[in-house]
């Protein structure tokens, strides 16, 4: 996995007004859209770790991202994801750059992380402004059942 950081300049302007604020009601169309598109670990209760934003084709959500772990000035840009479906219409890109725009407006330093694997997000990530900052060993864990 890599831990990339923010090293772009602030994004001129707002990419995504028209994204919806992701509350609790939202936390099992997430939760379906992060298992169809895995970002990551993610859980019904994820939302209530930071803001998460998302767009909607009617009642589906199609693509989010939002925030959560956060450590002094830094803090993580995470669950972000497209429904295979409405990918390439820069909804993600939308999305990110509008996370970053809050966070370096409070002061703070966007971080994110991404499997190695994923060479498409890694692409995406840096063509915004996030640059590898160290590549680490991740393992998942998970019970039967």
């Amino acid at each position: 996995m890599f831990r990339m950081v923010w090293e772009g300049s602030m994004p001129a302007a707002d990419t995504a007004p028209e994204a919806i604020a992701l509350r609790q009601e939202h936390a099992r169309q997430a939760l379906e859209l992060a298992t169809l598109t895995n970002p990551g670990p993610f859980g019904l209760r994820t939302l209530e770790l930071g803001e998460y934003f998302g767009y909607f084709e009617g009642a589906r959500l199609i693509a989010m991202a939002g925030e959560r772990m956060a450590a002094g000035t830094l803090h993580e840009v995470s669950g972000i994801c497209t429904h295979p479906d409405f990918q390439g219409r820069g909804l993600a890109r939308r999305l990110t750059n509008q996370l970053v725009r809050r966070q370096l407006q409070r002061g703070e330093t966007p971080f994110l992380h991404v499997m190695s694997a994923n060479l498409g997000a890694r692409s995406l990530y840096e063509k915004l402004g996030f640059r590898t900052y160290r590549e680490t060993v991740v393992r998942v864990i998970s019970c039967p059942g």
